[in-house]
């Protein structure tokens, strides 16, 4: 289906042409962005398409990209708040998670899709277990997914070839699958919780599937004196002794690195390594704030994640946001530091990056993701900076249409992909059954 988008505040994240465009419109066809410009003169009153969406009022801009979720947790929502990290897991979490089963997880994905269509977020990567209902999921919800299993071995040679092969199997059945939606990562889970040998051996699959790795780094100040303590080094310089930073032919994913020296800093940035914040997370479970100011000065690209829903407790990036940029000026009592425009750069283009190059930029030629922001509001008037905007006043409830590769997956504050009323009933269920088998 054709579609074209008139009278349209286009923001188009696109640092070789003009960032904005005021009174524009876009052209879709086969998934892509045909052509796009200004409509000063009805430049597109000659284009033929099956569907004409006026855009009047609103803001045009690249979906959001969530770059560090556990899907599946959205079923543990709320329960297990305000606790300190190690009972939260081992009285709360584990206990919990120990009795997933593969429809848990596959309704609880369906929740986070449905969570993140209606509050913008078009593409997302994710570790977790049962890692093909998640990818499930994604089909089914028409959204892209960069997709991980979650890797944990301690040490257990025989449970590290289980897991990688799970990985490995993962990785051959849905790489590239949903017409590309969905593309495939490793995820070992720490390196506290992963052996540097069964690190290497995962780096070594992910060169030969041609795929990245996802990874949980520096996330708390325990792991940085575990890490110290039994390898006398941070988990940074620790997997750089088996030359795991290197990006050249494998992209790695960092989540939340709050515990980086100006040293981890550095070799990042030298490296190529992506960053995902999480600071709701983090603030959350008083992990720390991590130096995103400092990473993004010496180079590093950083992107933003919400982290799980039994840490965050949403899904919506539109706080992750606003959070971001307040923290970072509090946490430097500098109130330039992080301004908005870098902010919504994370939340788009720098994601992107990682898991389509083809989205997050709108330009002719690339693929169409896209949400269309609600600015006739009261919260939304008036605008004087539309980055400003997206970050300090807007919300997730204010995306009202949703594109995909070229597919609506919300029109109007309605979801045309997704039975919402059913998903949520079939995932209270399933948090219910949870509660009850794990007592939390």
């Amino acid at each position: 289906m054709s579609i074209l988008i008139q009278n349209a505040y286009i923001l188009t994240m696109n640092p070789e042409a003009a960032g904005e465009i005021k009174n524009g419109y876009l052209f879709i066809e086969d998934n892509l962005v045909q052509k796009m410009g200004t409509d000063e003169n009805n430049e597109s009153a000659s284009i033929k398409a099956d569907k004409i969406i006026d855009a009047g009022g609103s803001l045009v801009m690249p979906g959001l990209c969530n770059t560090h979720t556990h899907l599946g947790m959205t079923l543990l929502r709320g329960y297990a708040d305000d606790m300190v990290l190690k009972e939260w897991l081992e009285n709360k979490i584990w206990p919990a998670e120990s009795h997933l089963t593969a429809e848990d997880v596959y309704y609880g994905s369906l929740l986070g899709c449905l969570e993140m269509i209606r509050s913008g977020t078009t593409a997302f990567c994710d570790m977790y277990f049962f890692m093909d209902e998640t990818a499930k999921a994604v089909e089914k919800a028409g959204i892209r997914g960069c997709l991980s299993y979650g890797m944990i071995e301690f040490g257990d040679d025989e449970k590290g070839k289980k897991e990688l092969e799970t990985n490995k199997k993962f990785v051959s059945e849905w790489q590239g699958k949903a017409g590309g939606r969905i593309t495939t990562m490793y995820g070992p889970h720490a390196p506290n919780t992963c052996s540097q040998s069964f690190i290497k051996r995962v780096k070594k699959e992910a060169e030969k599937n041609g795929v990245g790795v996802h990874i949980h780094v520096l996330e708390t100040k325990a792991e940085l004196n575990h890490m110290k303590e039994n390898f006398g080094m941070c988990s940074v310089h620790h997997l750089d002794a088996i030359d795991f930073w290197k990006t050249d032919d494998v992209p790695v994913l960092a989540a939340h690195c709050v515990w980086m020296s100006d040293g981890d800093i550095k070799l990042f940035a030298e490296k190529g390594v992506t960053v995902s914040h999480n600071p709701i997370s983090n603030m959350k479970l008083a992990s720390g704030i991590a130096p995103i100011q400092k990473m993004i000065d010496a180079g590093v690209s950083v992107t933003l994640g919400t982290d799980g829903c039994a840490s965050n407790n949403s899904l919506n990036l539109f706080e992750e946001m606003k959070t971001a940029a307040l923290l970072q000026k509090v946490d430097t009592m500098d109130p330039t530091a992080l301004p908005a425009k870098t902010v919504v750069e994370m939340a788009t283009v720098n994601g992107a990056r990682l898991i389509d190059p083809q989205t997050g930029i709108l330009k002719e030629g690339n693929k169409a993701d896209l949400i269309i922001v609600d600015l006739n509001k009261a919260n939304a008037t008036p605008v004087f900076d539309p980055y400003s905007h997206l970050v300090y006043a807007a919300s997730g409830s204010d995306v009202k249409t949703m594109i995909v590769d070229g597919k609506i997956l919300m029109e109007d504050y309605d979801v045309l992909v997704l039975n919402e009323k059913e998903i949520m009933r079939k995932a209270k269920e399933h948090a219910l059954r949870l509660a009850e088998k794990s007592k939390i």
